[in-house]
């Protein structure tokens, strides 16, 4: 199969967003007083999705991240896998894209990043997870604002009862979450504020739940009560004492970023491009 390129992939992308618009105003309508999402299944033709997986690289070709807060594997230095999969990140950064999913989901001149900081692929194995958290609310720079958190799911015949799923929780931990199935082929998109509290529910499945993940920036926060705030992680309504933890290693590194604008070291979860 002849690899496409980012253009001929985010034409596909667009009609396919496009033809569905309404629909997806109205999953977003629906849910934006919280955690404002839509999804959309049958993102492209199989066979590219399929191709997308065959390519998706191997867990000691990525980064391990694992600690309290998370446990998956993540790649973001697209130069060194298969083409293909750095021309879908950036198809998702087609200006025509970009503009549509705002408008879905009312976000004024969303801007995506280049960087992929904190965006790309990632994959979740048996026992894999990500706590409850809300993103970072700024970009590298701390100079915009995160607002949209795109998430295309690629593995063949994955099931719900296998984990990986995305899960909202728009009142909280006190009350049950909104799980979205990471279902091949769908892309799930999602506002992120200061209450866009998600997880990634732990896998119990011998296999491996591959995404392609974009972000996009803003000038301007979602709400104006937003205020920046580092990756702020939960444990699970379960788990009270891990939930304790992860609560203080927020307050402790919210108060160092007072002291230390950027953090004390670069993020490395960027593509460094030559």
């Amino acid at each position: 199969m002849e690899i496409m390129d980012r253009i001929d992939l985010a034409n596909i992308i667009y009609h396919k967003i496009n033809d569905n618009k309404i629909g997806l105003s109205k999953q977003f309508e629906d849910s934006k007083q919280s955690i404002g999402y839509f999804f959309i299944d049958d993102l492209l033709p199989e066979e590219i999705t399929l191709e997308l997986y065959r390519f998706f690289p191997k867990k000691d070709q990525m980064v391990l991240k694992k600690s309290i807060r998370e446990d998956k594997y993540v790649a973001v230095q697209m130069n060194l896998y298969n083409p293909i999969l750095e021309e879908i990140i950036y198809a998702f950064q087609d200006k025509k894209i970009v503009d549509l999913i705002g408008e879905i989901c009312l976000i004024e001149a969303p801007i995506p990043d280049e960087y992929l900081y904190a965006g790309g692929l990632s994959m979740m194995g048996n026992k894999q997870f990500l706590n409850p958290h809300l993103d970072n609310s700024h970009d590298k720079e701390r100079e915009r604002w995160r607002v949209l958190n795109l998430l295309f799911y690629v593995t063949p015949n994955w099931e719900e009862q296998f984990g990986g799923n995305l899960e909202l929780w728009p009142n909280g931990l006190t009350e049950n979450q909104i799980t979205i199935h990471s279902k091949f082929n769908r892309l799930a998109v999602m506002v992120t504020h200061n209450k866009s509290l998600h997880s990634v529910s732990p896998v119990i499945f011998d296999g491996f739940r591959c995404c392609i993940s974009n972000y996009y920036f803003s000038k301007k926060p979602v709400f104006e009560t937003d205020k920046f705030h580092v990756t702020s992680f939960r444990g699970r309504p379960e788990n009270k004492f891990t939930d304790s933890i992860l609560q203080l290693d927020t307050f402790l590194r919210m108060n160092l970023r007072k002291i230390f604008r950027k953090g004390i070291k670069e993020n490395p979860h960027v593509y460094k491009k030559k």
